[in-house]
């Protein structure tokens, strides 16, 4: 027979060993239940998100302009919603002929016009492609805008390739490209009279184009297609 000692210690191995088991089992729940936490935590983070993304928010403070979708709408991702613009950060965009893009760079000077003052300006961004034959040219605006200057105003701009000095320049005549010779029609003292002859142009601008030879200062030359008089070297004016 065992002893009443042996009963008790047996009993109290017994109940350690139990109270361990019930531990370890209880540490695993708690550790499953605490990544089920985790996971359900995830989730409403993951919806809460979606959620947060509903709400569309423009990325600069400004003045609502246009609105393209109504209450309840559904669009796609990337669908344009609404047009924000700031007024006191106005850029201009103008088109220029594809042929003359390439001698436009970052950072030459422009010159925008409102029609109710210059605004000078830098270009600040080209467009890589080209559409319909035009290339979008940025103006950073540097100067205090006029009065009426407002978002998708109309406006014309001119960007200073290059500066020139003393040189001889007309308007530009029709037909005049870039180093080439073209005839023109010089009037005469009383002009009267106009006389076919032969200039050598420089550099064009879109307005004006360096003369190099052919003409002197002071003299007008007829810059109108006069293809219909080609033959006749010299014209009466009435």
């Amino acid at each position: 027979m065992r002893s009443k000692k042996e009963v008790v210690r047996f009993s109290t191995l017994f109940f350690l060993t139990a109270f361990l088991c019930l531990s370890a089992s209880a540490e695993a729940q708690i550790a499953a239940q605490q990544v089920q936490i985790e996971k359900l935590r995830a989730q409403y983070e993951l919806k809460r998100q979606q959620v947060e993304n509903l709400k569309v928010r423009a990325g600069a403070e400004g003045v609502l302009q246009q609105m393209s979708v109504e209450v309840g709408q559904r669009v796609v991702p990337g669908a344009s919603l609404a047009k924000v613009a700031q007024p006191e950060r106005l850029k201009a965009e103008i088109r220029i002929p594809e042929t003359q893009a390439k001698d436009v760079i970052l950072g030459q000077a422009a010159q925008v016009d409102t029609h109710n003052g210059m605004i000078p300006g830098r270009v600040s961004r080209i467009d890589p492609a080209a559409i319909n034959g035009n290339v979008t040219v940025e103006i950073a605006l540097e100067g205090p805008l006029p009065a009426g200057a407002r978002p998708d105003l109309s406006v014309d701009g001119t960007i200073e390739l290059e500066r020139l000095p003393d040189v001889i320049y007309v308007q530009r005549p029709v037909f005049a490209q870039p180093n080439g010779v073209i005839t023109l029609f010089k009037l005469s003292h009383d002009e009267r009279e106009a006389v076919r002859g032969q200039v050598r142009i420089g550099r064009v601008s879109v307005q004006t184009a360096e003369v190099l030879d052919g003409l002197r200062v002071g003299e007008k030359v007829i810059l109108s297609d006069m293809s219909a008089w080609d033959g006749h070297d010299r014209l009466r004016l009435n």
